[in-house]
């Protein structure tokens, strides 16, 4: 993508018309096919290095997201009065709150899911038809029609339909919602939930679902849990990039189409690497938003977030899904003379009518596997995070082997299995996939996942043991001419790695 010719589009919009995330932000639109109808919002960032959750089981502390909001701004919005739910008990306006606010959420505990206090990451307002949903208690809540709200048989959205182009999940006479009346009808009274398991309940029953003719303000935000609680029901959220790990969704075109850039982000971090409290940790980039997006061709954010983490002696990697990251090859090198450098792509499977129909929108799998093999040249260690495996599709003995076979061909330094992760959000889009593409396998994802986000442990042992026991008969990461590709400062990884326990690494 040439950036150099593209016409800027004058776009000076009323302050009150900016997402909040946006107020002071830069507005602009470039005049080009692949990114008609997306804007992009120029910020000044307050810090660079983002703190991975003590709670995380992922080998690194330390994330760099110089992009925010672009592949995965959320369409699911409620009315500006809705009240959320805060971490003291009280209740606010989804309209008031801000970046920081404490609030509940819930998180999986097995087979159950139970509150947890949680933080709003991003928070922003659009415009959309609005629809009313009244339920058995004689309450209502007014959100878009892409609003997913969590049931009895979960996540629903407020409409849809059985066949079409709308089929998905949606509310109807028999979804009765999780949620906390009692706290609902006192939002003064300070109380806690955390660690109450999420319950439905009849009075949450929706008894209508009407539209409202007329379009208004809407809120949503992104929250560390992927949800909040929205007068007194459980309500889904943005979950960046967490729910699209098989979409490329770079330009934004599935969503709000909107792109957060933090213009400063290298000088901000220089800032933070110059600490005397820093103390050189491993920093992982490409964990939540892939820093090669192809915006990237135009802010060239990346070539100075490089050289700032070799010039404070600090370790990083990188994980992309693209090829624009081979731009920034010679710095790469540079850095790595300097300081610990790994990096890795991200190829789940190497059959070509399967990549065309699960991710259309991505280079291809040869094309990443090129990318490995330049960066290993270059004398940059790369690995490949083998994710997603998809059950039943891509975890045949045969297709295995052939996906390690390529991946050690490309002179890969290791390879890391994920199977596939249904999050909610992800679960809906790929479900919605099979069910029009492999009718067949619903049942065996249905009996295999049933409601949980990931596939048994004895499952993921079992994949994780079959590629291991391949990654040694194609010699994965023994005919590397690099150093070994590293998420974090250790030895030389084995040729395998399991993915981390109950977390997936995510590039959008």
């Amino acid at each position: 993508m040439r950036w150099d010719t593209l016409r800027l589009v004058d776009v000076e919009p009323a302050d009150g018309a900016l997402p909040l995330f946006a107020k002071g932000a830069v507005v602009r639109q470039f005049d080009t096919p692949g990114f008609r109808g997306i804007t992009f919002y120029e910020i000044q960032a307050r810090s660079a290095l983002n703190r991975v959750p003590e709670a995380s089981q992922v080998p690194f502390r330390w994330t760099v997201n110089p992009y925010r909001g672009c592949s995965h701004a959320c369409v699911y919005c409620l009315a500006s009065d809705t009240p959320i739910l805060m971490a003291d008990g009280r209740t606010r306006p989804i309209a008031e709150l801000e970046i920081g606010d404490a609030i509940y959420g819930t998180e999986g505990d097995g087979q159950a899911r139970r509150y947890a206090v949680t933080e709003v990451l991003a928070h922003w307002s659009t415009v959309k038809p609005a629809f009313r949903i009244t339920l058995a208690d004689g309450r209502t809540l007014v959100a878009s029609d892409d609003h997913r709200f969590l049931t009895k048989r979960g996540w629903e959205h407020v409409i849809g339909a059985g066949r079409g182009p709308m089929r998905r999940p949606h509310l109807g006479p028999k979804s009765e919602l999780a949620g906390v009346e009692e706290i609902a009808k006192a939002p003064t009274e300070a109380a806690s939930i955390e660690g109450t398991p999420v319950v439905t309940s009849a009075g949450l029953r929706v008894v209508s679902v009407e539209a409202l003719g007329t379009d208004i303000a809407m809120y949503d935000m992104t929250t560390g849990t992927g949800d909040f609680v929205a007068d007194g029901v459980v309500s889904h959220n943005c979950f960046a990039r967490k729910t699209h790990e098989y979409l490329d969704l770079d330009s934004g075109h599935d969503f709000d189409t909107k792109i957060v850039v933090k213009v400063n982000v290298a000088e901000r971090l220089r800032a933070e690497l110059a600490r005397p409290s820093w103390q050189r940790e491993h920093v992982a980039l490409g964990t939540n938003v892939d820093p090669y997006q192809r915006a990237e061709g135009r802010y060239e954010l990346m070539p100075d977030i490089i050289s700032a983490l070799a010039d404070g002696g600090t370790p990083f990697s990188i994980l992309t899904k693209g090829t624009l990251i081979l731009r920034d090859l010679e710095r790469l090198a540079a850095a790595a003379a300097r300081v610990d450098v790994g990096t890795a792509v991200s190829v789940g499977f190497v059959d070509e009518g399967l990549w065309r129909s699960v991710e259309p929108g991505t280079p291809s799998p040869a094309r990443r596997l090129a990318v490995c093999r330049a960066l290993n040249d270059a004398g940059i260690g790369c690995g490949v995070l083998m994710a997603p495996i998809l059950p039943y599709l891509t975890d045949s003995p045969e297709m295995l082997d052939a996906t390690v076979g390529a991946i050690a061909a490309a002179g890969a330094t290791h390879v890391t299995p994920i199977v596939l992760h249904l999050r909610p959000g992800a679960r809906e889009w790929y479900s919605g996939w099979l069910r029009e593409h492999r009718a067949d396998l619903v049942p065996r994802y249905r009996e295999l996942y049933g409601d949980r986000s990931y596939a048994p442990k004895s499952y993921q042992t079992q994949i994780a043991e079959q590629v291991q026991a391949l990654a040694a008969k194609h010699n994965v990461g023994r005919s590397s001419s690099a150093g070994p590709g590293r998420w974090r400062r250790t030895k030389a990884p084995p040729a395998t790695r399991p993915g981390p326990a109950g977390e997936q690494l995510t590039i959008c």
